[in-house]
């Protein structure tokens, strides 16, 4: 039987160029209020391969992308990822800015990813659609 590591390994992400200029600058700024979201982004943009904006596929969730994905408990959602100032979870915008938002950036269609809520209850997303 195999055994699975408590921390797996994290899929593969892929970001924009000028997304991540604006991310770095946007976790900079909200280090000081959100030390752990801010770290969090800044540790997921360092491990993304940074691409030309034109070469990030279109199965790519961006900033801005429309993103429909399916929980560990089988919920399906579909959320559009925006920045701070435009987020409204009523109108099913989230900011980059929280767990979830920073667990989606740069993740393609079919990929899982582990992730952490603030209260430290873990959570397991699959990407189904970007557009």
């Amino acid at each position: 039987m195999k055994e699975y590591s408590k921390n797996p390994r994290k899929p593969s992400i892929v970001i924009g160029k000028t997304d991540q200029e604006r991310l770095n600058n946007l976790a900079l700024v909200a280090a000081e209020r959100f030390p752990e979201i801010s770290d969090g982004l800044l540790l997921e943009l360092e491990r993304a391969r940074v691409v030309a904006d034109v070469s990030v596929p279109g199965n790519v969730v961006r900033m801005g992308s429309t993103v429909e994905y399916e929980t560990d408990t089988g919920d399906a959602r579909r959320v559009t990822l925006v920045f701070p100032r435009d987020a409204d979870i009523s109108e099913g915008k989230i900011s980059i800015l929280t767990p979830i938002g920073t667990a989606l950036l740069g993740l393609a269609a079919g990929q899982t990813m582990n992730w952490a809520a603030r209260d430290g209850r873990q959570h397991k997303l699959t990407v189904l659609a970007v557009s």
